[in-house]
């Protein structure tokens, strides 16, 4: 582990334009952390408050099953992020481990294999889209929930808009790479200003009936990421502009080494998706709509803990990668991250299960009750997912990737099963358990062993 920079050092590294990632220290690590997670805290009020907003004008204006079909359609995204085919680790990886990568060959490299990759991976999902739609099979996708005649529609619009996303967004994993997440959370926090701005103008022009409503955020997304990757693209210039100028040169420019880390991680993208965000979908087919509804709603008032310590966690992968560049001590342990993780979300969840009644009130206008259970089912949910978050950045190597997929793939089945005959028979909170217990169990316990029997190998 490399000795501590002094306040002073650091900031002349970054007067002197040095955008590599922070050293792996415990104040540089806390710092980092502190900056995106707080950065996210800041976010989050106005977002709660806006989303929360924007809940009860769609309940209010267009209806209960309105409100369904949006949050089952705004989780297609939640559910399809192996778009990004593990790209997001070889680019993070890359960039987090170079001290200069606006000069580092091998990152110029890894972007044009990730772009490509990219861009065959939105085509791919754009012809898909194409054939759901043109042989009618939303319905039978998405379940009861959709909207006859506009649903499909809508789907469609909303996977077409995560097709074309897909080979601008690398920029937000240059970002973090960087260093620079918090920039990341501050760019995508206009998301919901935007998205109430819009749905307002819809309410008074009086445009349409409301189905429409989920293609919104994946517009706004879009933009998002033109902007996200510009950012970056300024700070390691030339590197981005001379990989995007190499893409189409597949002949004459090789690009870098990325299957080793890429496939675990994209292993993970598609499981962990299925087995997280495929609750609405079993309700949407096992249970019924005011379940659903109770689902929805629950999970929005939670979501803000999962933001903050997705936001905070990722903050950690350069900081491991470059600890491992340089060579991982004991001292590197992300031990004491996870618990910290941990107790962070249980005192957040206690708070919002507390002002879970009015906040349910607030948001449905009295529509929607949010039983005990469920209450008591996402806090702990969260506070697992906490946890594993500090532990999963620092297997973010070739073989930690490939354990934690090995752990997704036997978590699946088992997380689905326990979903589907819970939900039957507990209705909203059923697959929130399911979705608990494999999560503690193949990943807070797994990883937690898995990074203990590495440390005992690493000198102090």
């Amino acid at each position: 582990m490399s000795a501590q920079t002094p306040p002073s050092n650091l900031s002349a590294l970054v007067n002197q334009g040095d955008l590599r990632a922070p050293d792996p220290v415990n104040k540089t690590t806390v710092l980092s952390v502190l900056k995106s997670g707080g950065t996210r805290v800041l976010v989050l009020p106005f977002s709660a408050v806006l989303g929360v907003l924007c809940t009860r004008l769609i309940i209010v204006h267009f209806g209960q099953d309105t409100y369904a079909q949006y949050g089952l359609l705004v989780a297609i995204g939640a559910m399809l992020p192996f778009g990004d085919l593990g790209m997001s680790a070889a680019i993070m990886n890359a960039v987090g481990a170079s001290k200069h990568p606006a000069e580092d060959d091998h990152v110029r490299r890894v972007l044009i294999t990730s772009i490509r990759v990219l861009l065959c991976a939105g085509t791919v999902l754009l012809l898909v889209d194409i054939v759901i739609t043109a042989t009618g099979l939303w319905p039978t996708l998405m379940g009861g929930s959709l909207i006859p005649g506009t649903g499909p529609v809508a789907a469609a619009a909303v996977l077409g808009l995560i097709a074309v996303t897909m080979p601008i967004a690398f920029g937000q994993r240059v970002l973090t790479g960087l260093g620079k997440n918090h920039l990341t959370v501050a760019l995508f926090g206009l998301q919901t200003p935007v998205v109430l701005v819009a749905l307002l103008c819809i309410i008074h022009f009086d445009w349409g009936s409301g189905s429409y409503l989920p293609v919104i955020p994946y517009l706004v997304v879009f933009s998002l990421s033109i902007a996200a990757t510009f950012v970056a693209a300024r700070m390691i210039h030339p590197t981005i502009g001379s990989a995007l100028r190499d893409v189409p040169r597949v002949r004459s420019v090789s690009g870098g080494q990325v299957l080793n880390v890429a496939w675990p991680m994209l292993i993970q993208m598609i499981a962990l998706p299925i087995a997280m965000q495929s609750d609405r979908l079993i309700l949407s087919h096992v249970s019924t709509t005011s379940n659903l509804a109770e689902y929805n709603l629950a999970s929005q008032m939670y979501l803000p803990v999962w933001q903050v310590v997705t936001a905070a966690g990722v903050a950690l992968w350069p900081i491991f990668a470059r600890a491992r560049a340089e060579g991982t001590s004991r001292r590197n342990s992300p031990m004491p991250l996870s618990l910290g993780f941990a107790g962070a979300a249980a005192a957040v969840c206690l708070f919002i299960s507390v002002i879970s009644p009015w906040l349910a009130t607030v948001a449905s206008d009295g529509e929607i009750k949010i039983s005990r259970g469920l209450l008591i089912a996402f806090s702990v949910f969260m506070v697992c997912q906490a946890a594993k978050y500090p532990l999963g950045m620092f297997m973010t190597d070739a073989p930690g990737l490939r354990y934690q997929a090995f752990m997704v793939l036997c978590m699946l089945p088992i997380n689905l099963g326990i979903s589907i005959v819970l939900a039957k028979k507990l209705g909203a909170v059923g697959p929130i358990i399911g979705s608990t217990i494999g999560v503690f169990f193949f990943q807070v316990c797994a990883n937690f062993f898995y990074v203990r029997r590495n440390l005992q190998k690493m000198p102090v």
